[in-house]
């Protein structure tokens, strides 16, 4: 690759500069490269360098440093290839804020580079070009229209677990196709279906045939033994959220997911069974907090076991939950745990006599709070109550709030916050328990493909027991998750205040 200066020292300083790229990031501004990114640099470097045309995948954790990273080589590239003419494309999953964002940070490295900041120009609001060399910046959202751009040095996909396939394959791929140009796939782990996924089993694939390495999966422990501080932070996600939570295996440890299957794995389900008794009202100085899955309502009541004798239709379902504050006592948690110690269920009542069982079941809890589904005809119901009981927390069901909700009501059961009570088989309370297991063992869940990380989640339609034959919802298990709904309230006594965190890649004014 050429290099543009000429003259004596300056030649000879920009040389020996460019001759390595970390050497570039180092003696060019005021950053430098730790050494887990100095492996991927080098050999991305290489493959353009050498026109190889390899394709590598990428996976870091978040905010150790893969965005900077990109901003880097990047720089670098325009500089070394700008006596050539050399098209580099950058693709991410949306325009904003992905590829705006992704500009920014390059003209920030840019502009700190002592060869690069007078040369450097912006044109059609999205190239960056040195020289001959170009840096294209498109949109990879799945209505965007990229068709034409030509990358005959580098393609890149930022995020490219949340591309679609189709839309990689149909009209970013062939940007590479007249040079076989080196292409590389950034990203944190997510399902095993995503493009992402699938480019990391063909690296590794290739991998085995030639022994070159093209895939470089990072995990939080390898950051932390560079960045103690981020070690630090990521201790504090698994305190908050378990360790096997989706998100910390995704997002921490570049551990894939299935796109779909079973909620409630044995090994979560263990970790919501409790030891402690039902009740069948409040103990003294004990903390409570209720929460409500609606249903229709029709001109014949049942109730209780009477309503799991009717099973056709779901029932509205009340769950009442001892509240445990000593977590808010761990900076690391600062969260209650929940204990179920009571369940009630209502098939076909109409909501002015669930009403009456409703505000006695509050007087006899004295909750804090009370979680009432909002949705459809949920809607008065929770109003009649909201005006009756200033400790009433609506909750209206989109495909939004019900996907966070699965995610948060997962933190709880990870970090062993839910439990359930054990009754007996002759105890009354048992029959609703059983069918609450019931219903969490067929809850199956599914992740739409996007960056907005949505998952459906729910016993599906029309399932039942192949023990019994009988239908089996998800009401009493709805009603249950609804206490993540709590975990945003504020259950602490003391004064509060959000306080800014540290960003734990950034100290002393290096990046990460």
């Amino acid at each position: 690759m050429g290099t543009a200066v000429t003259d004596g020292t300056s030649f000879a300083l920009h040389k020996h500069q460019m001759d390595d790229v970390v050497r570039f990031v180092s003696g060019t501004g005021p950053l430098f490269l730790r050494l887990y990114q100095q492996e991927v640099a080098r050999a991305i470097i290489a493959s353009v360098r050498e026109r190889r045309g390899l394709s590598f995948v990428v996976l870091f954790p978040r905010q150790s440093g893969k965005n900077e990273l990109q901003a880097q080589i990047e720089a670098y590239l325009l500089l070394a290839l700008s006596p050539t003419p050399a098209e580099l494309v950058k693709v991410s999953p949306t325009w904003r804020p992905q590829s705006l964002n992704a500009m920014r940070r390059l003209e920030r490295v840019l502009s700190d580079s002592i060869f690069a900041r007078e040369r450097w120009v912006k044109e059609s609001g999205h190239i960056y070009r040195i020289g001959r060399a170009r840096l294209t910046f498109l949109s990879g959202a799945a209505a965007s229209h990229i068709v034409g751009a030509t990358a005959n040095t580098l393609l890149e996909c930022d995020e490219a677990q949340e591309v679609l396939i189709s839309k990689w394959d149909k009209e970013i791929a062939p940007m590479a196709a007249s040079t076989n140009a080196t292409r590389v796939f950034w990203g944190t782990a997510w399902t095993s279906r995503s493009l992402l996924a699938r480019e990391l089993r063909l690296a590794r694939q290739a991998e085995q045939e030639d022994g070159l390495q093209r895939a470089f999966v990072l995990t939080a422990d390898r950051v932390g033994l560079e960045v103690p501080p981020y070690q630090d932070f990521v201790a504090g996600q698994v305190a908050r959220l378990g360790r096997s939570h989706p998100m910390v295996r995704t997002q921490f440890y570049s551990e894939e997911i299935d796109a779909q299957g079973g909620m409630f794995h044995p090994q979560r389900l263990a970790l919501m069974q409790g030891s402690h008794p039902p009740q069948a009202g409040p103990r003294s100085g004990a903390c409570y907090a209720l929460a409500l899955d609606v249903a229709g309502e029709d001109e014949s009541a049942r109730s209780g076991l009477e309503a799991l004798a009717h099973t056709g239709r779901d029932a509205t379902a009340l769950t009442v939950f001892e509240i445990d504050l000593s977590g808010l006592a761990d900076p690391l948690i600062a969260r209650p745990a929940y204990r179920t110690v009571c369940r009630q269920a209502w098939v076909g009542v109409k909501h002015t006599a669930l009403y009456a069982s409703l505000r006695a079941a509050v007087e006899l809890w004295q909750p804090r709070s009370l979680v009432v589904d909002a949705t459809g005809v949920g809607a008065g119901l929770a109003s009649f109550l909201a005006k009756a009981y200033p400790q009433v927390i609506p909750f209206v069901f989109t495909a939004a709030t019900k996907s966070k909700l699965g995610w948060d009501f997962l933190s709880i059961v990870e970090t062993g916050r839910y439990k359930d009570y054990a009754a007996n088989p002759d105890d009354p309370a048992a029959s609703l328990a059983r069918q609450f297991w019931r219903q969490a063992e067929f809850c199956q869940y599914e992740i739409v493909e996007g960056p907005q990380k949505i998952m459906r989640w729910g016993v599906p339609e029309g399932s039942r027991d192949p023990a019994t034959g009988e239908p089996v919802h998800d009401d009493l298990l709805i009603s249950a998750a609804l206490c993540a709904a709590l975990d945003e309230q504020p259950w602490g006594l003391a004064h509060s205040a959000i306080v800014q965190a540290a960003d734990p890649l950034r100290e002393r004014g290096e990046w990460f």
